[in-house]
This record gives structure tokens, sequence and C-alpha cells, in this order.
């Protein structure tokens, strides 16, 4: 059984990653044809959010396939795919942010500098309020499915927003330099040109260091657990957990899970038990996207009995 709320998580990342990756076309386009540094570097900033929201998807492929051997054989190869993809595409953007800052550089010491025409404003503002809309838009589908994920985004898109606003300062500061006269006010849009550069670095810096040090944080705590294991405990016919292992994948939580119980029973009323647990996760936590459960015997263990042991009338195993 798998949650499919509408709008699910899953189109609020890819409406992110499209309309991240568009807007970087327009603000790269109009600032290289306007000769904008700043816009560019805004435009580079976008395209690293869609990097980074795409690695993010990148090893839930394999969940929905429906054979177990191939599924945890894609799963696998995702999990050693993704840092190599996440380092590369870091390592893109730091370049694209170092060669943008180096030719905002040489901008500031040359003696001509021009202010970047009206349409590169119209794009700046036209950008950064359908950026807001977007953000709108993903923060609501977050905050419904998990409220701590959704501050941890709007932190993000904060970043991505003080951005946006020092490069539009510097459009307008540029502009209202080449109209007034004063030729100081023209470098406002190189020199914001490198502001947003650190914004750029510093994002493909979290993505190195979170895909270094953070390649377990996907697999959630010992403590943050606990909750599922004391939700699945009171479902009746379950006896004991065996194994139970909760992941986070970008904005959805998947179980494995595994549970033992009376070997005596049936194969169908173990799997009635197991489907019982997963819908009780399912409804229990909204965050909890797919939960995958096995049903395996009870075994106390040497030198006590088991159940299959024993003559109908001795069997004493409580459910």
């Amino acid at each position: 059984m798998t949650r499919e709320p509408g709008p699910s998580a899953h189109a609020a990342t890819w409406s992110g990653i499209i309309g991240n990756m568009a807007l970087a076309v327009i603000k790269t386009g109009a600032g290289y044809m306007a000769n904008s540094k700043s816009l560019l570097a805004d435009g580079l900033y976008s395209a690293s959010e869609a990097a980074s929201s795409l690695v993010g998807l990148f090893p839930s492929k394999s969940v929905r396939l429906k054979d177990k051997v191939q599924r945890e054989r894609l799963r696998e190869h995702a999990r050693a795919a993704r840092p190599g993809m996440t380092v590369l595409l870091a390592v893109l953007i730091l370049m694209g942010g170092l060669q943008l800052a180096i030719s905002a550089l040489g901008t500031l010491s040359s003696d001509e500098i021009e202010a970047p025409g009206r349409s590169v404003l119209l794009i700046a503002v036209a950008a950064l309020a359908v950026k807001e809309a977007i953000f709108q838009f993903q923060y609501r589908v977050f905050r419904k499915r998990n409220q701590s994920q959704a501050m941890s985004y709007a932190l993000q898109h904060r970043r991505a927003l003080y951005c946006s606003l020092i490069v539009l300062i510097g459009i307008i500061g540029s502009m209202a330099g080449e109209e007034t006269g004063l030729n100081l006010l023209l470098y406002l849009d190189p020199i914001t040109a490198i502001l947003a550069s650190g914004f750029i670095f510093y994002k493909g810096y979290r993505m190195i260091v979170d895909t270094v040090y953070g390649s377990l944080v996907q697999e959630l705590e010992q403590e943050d657990a606990t909750d599922f294991k004391e939700t699945v405990q009171r479902v009746y016919g379950i006896i004991t957990i065996e194994h139970l292992i909760a992941r986070e994948q970008e904005h959805d939580v998947t179980i494995e899970l595994v549970i033992s119980v009376n070997p005596r029973i049936s194969i169908l009323e173990a799997q009635e038990i197991a489907n019982r647990a997963k819908t009780l996760l399912l409804t229990r936590f909204s965050h909890v996207k797919e939960v995958q459960v096995q049903a395996v015997p009870y075994d106390p263990g040497y030198p006590y009995k088991s159940n299959h042991e024993l003559p109908d009338h001795e069997a004493t195993l409580i459910q």
C-alpha cells in the first residue's frame, strides 16, 4: 500500500526542479545578452538549486519495482552512484561560480562599464515573482507532510531569495548610475555578481559536505524510529519486531519492517497481520510514503521449545 495524496511531494519537488531550470536558462541567457554579471550569477544559483533537488530524487527510482531482488540491487546501485553524481555537479557549480567571480573582477578593473538594459530588470523582477510562487506551492505541500522538512526547505529558499534580492539591488543601482551619471553606481552590477558567487560557492560546498559526511543522514536515528516501533507493537498478532529501518528520501519516509508472528498461524493470517501494521503506519504518519513488511515465524531460540514442536493443547504462546 502506497499513499498518494495530491499534490504529492514528488510533484512539488519536480515543479521546483523544472521551475529552477527554466529560470536558470532565462536568467543566464538574458544576463549573457545584456552583459549583466549579476543576473548570470543568479541564473547559476537557480541551476545549482535544481541540481541539488535532482540528486535528492536520484536514489528513489528503484522503490517502485515489484521484484524484491531487483529492487534491492537497483537501490544499492543508486546509493553508490549518488555520491559521484552529487560531487560531479557540485564541482561544476563551484567551477561556474569561480569563473563568474573572476569575470566580475575583470569587469571591475575595466575602465568601461555599461549598465544592463531595462529588459534585465524586468526579467529579474518576473523571475523573483515566479520563484516565490513556486516556493509557496512547495512549502504548502511539504508542510502538510512534515513540518520539520518544510522549515528546512524554507531556510534554503530564504538563501535563494537573498541572492535574488542582492542581484536586483545591483541591477537597479547600476541602471540608476547610468541615468544619474554617477559612475560609481555602475560597479554595483559586478559587485553583486561577486556576492552572488559567494552563495554559489556555499551551495556547492554544502552539496559536497552533505555527500561526504551525510551519507547516513537519510537513515533515521534510533530515537526517531521509536514512534514507528511503538505504533507497530500495538498491532494484535505481532510478537516482536525483528528489524525496522526508516529511511528518509527527499521529503518522504520509507520503512522496511520485519515482524515475528505465531508460527502456528497460516500464511494468510500472517499476511493480514503484516497488512494491518502497514496500514497503521501509513495512516498514523502522514510523511510515511511506503512500508515494506515481512512476517516471519517467531523463534524463541534454544533452550526454549518452539510452538511448532508442541501439541495443540500445550501451545501457550500469547497473541
